[in-house]
């Protein structure tokens, strides 16, 4: 019998990372991704061609209103920062944390995963190369997966659930070589928290500094088209 996983699926480098991991380990992939109120459609555009070219067997899209209650510049009408250089990334939690965000999109995916008779979660998060989001953290998805055991029916009976983060420990640049191994065609995804109407990357928000970073210590030519150019 195929066994079966969930993988949050965002639209970027991380997450279909991720997937290709879980691809890789023998899992049978059903993709989750939501429409939460965030401030552009593109990434969730990224993840429905991820989800075609590395053919999973569903991918089920939610829709959320996390912007209802705002206080984050993806969801609020608060200005995205800009920053010269990755060094200028503070060691803060910036603008751009959605409040509770993982909390509850992995609740959501968990619920999903007990109504599909999965016991596998995957997660795309990194506390390497990242902002400094607190449920990015290993300590946030330990205690996570054990309040996910003790409040749900299949968690309470026995039937685990084991929340993967793969990419935890490794930089943007070890992320993307291993994509890169994995056949992930990064061309397809999205990483920009502030693009242009046309989808066209900022090159100054903090992810896109990431993305930059990682393909320039990678060695890996970067297939995103930025509006800035230095």
């Amino acid at each position: 019998m195929e066994k079966k996983a969930i993988v949050l699926l965002s639209g970027g480098i991380d997450s279909a990372t991720t997937l290709a991991i879980a691809k890789d380990s023998g899992y049978e992939v059903y993709a989750i991704s939501f429409r939460y109120g965030q401030r552009h459609h593109f990434e969730i555009e990224a993840a429905k061609k991820i989800a075609i070219a590395m053919g999973v067997n569903r991918h089920l899209i939610m829709d959320i209103d996390l912007a209802s209650f705002g206080g984050s510049a993806l969801t609020d009408d608060i200005p995205v920062p800009k920053r010269g250089e990755v060094e200028d990334i503070g060691k803060e939690i910036p603008v751009t944390y959605v409040p509770a965000r993982n909390i509850i999109l992995l609740s959501l995916a968990i619920g999903w995963a007990e109504v599909m008779g999965v016991s596998d979660i995957f997660i795309g998060v990194n506390v390497i190369d990242y902002s400094g989001y607190p449920d990015c953290r290993s300590e946030f998805i330990e205690a996570f997966e054990k309040a996910a055991n003790l409040g749900t029916k299949n968690g309470v009976e026995g039937k685990r659930i084991n929340i993967h983060t793969p990419l935890i420990t490794l930089s943007k640049a070890e992320i993307i070589k291993k994509g890169v191994i994995f056949g992930v065609d990064y061309s397809l995804t999205h990483s920009c928290y502030d693009p242009d109407e046309k989808g066209r990357a900022c090159g100054k928000c903090d992810s896109c500094l990431l993305r930059k970073k990682g393909f320039a210590e990678a060695g890996i030519e970067d297939p995103t088209v930025y509006t800035y150019i230095e």
